[in-house]
């Protein structure tokens, strides 16, 4: 707290108030005006008394008040980082929406996949321009989980039939959705790694289409689950989940 004095006034400033004084009123003060080290505080009356301060009310000491009034006017407050919303079209352009999820044992990227490892493989870790062959299962985690691809063999309802082809492409060439080629670089041989794909590391346009870049459903019932998320221009969320297996670098 800075005091300074003038003829028959006393100023009390504060970093977050003035109080201006009245003719007749009490202000708490510093045990005396030029003791300005202590902190007590005591009643002061000002009367008709010329002040035994008021040498000190000079040029310098009025600026340096100038100052602490303009530096009290701006308080410096923490940093908060804005909440990350999924993309919904019928939201486009608000400033609320479905918080996007961080989860705590995932490992986030900077291009925001998150993934984990469910179990280690062996051997040469995939690079870009490796050929890789994997096996997949996907969900629609945004909307209910529903499964759209089985990985292994398949998982009974619509998923019909005792096997079906593995996926065959080469690590960078785009024909696969970013967040599936980010995944695979360091897999190894056996590896089962799991994705959380978030809209915009998933399938490319808008609406976002499923047959301009792999991985592609294998039947109609997944192409259907799945075309049925991504074409929405409601409040679904659109982030997927994938399970890939590096079956062989070829």
């Amino acid at each position: 707290m800075v005091h300074t004095c003038s003829s028959n006034r006393l100023w009390s400033v504060h970093p977050f108030r003035v109080r201006l004084p009245e003719g007749t009123s009490k202000l708490r003060s510093k045990s005396s005006c030029s003791d300005h080290a202590s902190y007590s505080e005591q009643s002061v009356v000002l009367g008709d008394r010329k002040d035994s301060c008021s040498q000190t009310d000079t040029p310098a000491r009025r600026k340096m008040l100038l100052t602490l009034l303009g530096s009290s006017a701006v308080i410096a407050l923490p940093a908060v980082a804005e909440p990350k919303f999924e993309q919904m079209e019928a939201l486009k352009g608000k400033d609320y929406g479905k918080v996007r999820t961080k989860y705590p044992d995932y490992v986030l990227t900077d291009s925001g996949l998150q993934y984990k490892d469910l179990r280690d493989g062996s051997g040469d870790a995939v690079s870009n321009g490796s050929h890789v062959t994997v096996d997949w299962d996907g969900y629609t985690l945004g909307y209910y989980g529903r499964p759209f691809e089985a990985r292994n063999k398949s998982k009974g309802g619509a998923f019909v039939g005792d096997s079906k082809d593995f996926l065959k492409f080469t690590v960078g060439d785009h024909s696969m959705i970013p967040a599936f080629e980010e995944a695979m670089v360091g897999m190894r041989v056996g590896g089962v790694r799991r994705l959380i794909v978030p809209q915009e590391l998933g399938y490319p346009g808008q609406p976002p289409d499923f047959t301009k870049q792999g991985p592609t459903p294998g039947n109609f019932s997944g192409r259907r689950a799945l075309d049925f998320v991504l074409k929405n221009q409601g409040l679904i969320d659109k982030t997927l989940l994938f399970d890939i297996e590096l079956m062989r670098i070829n």
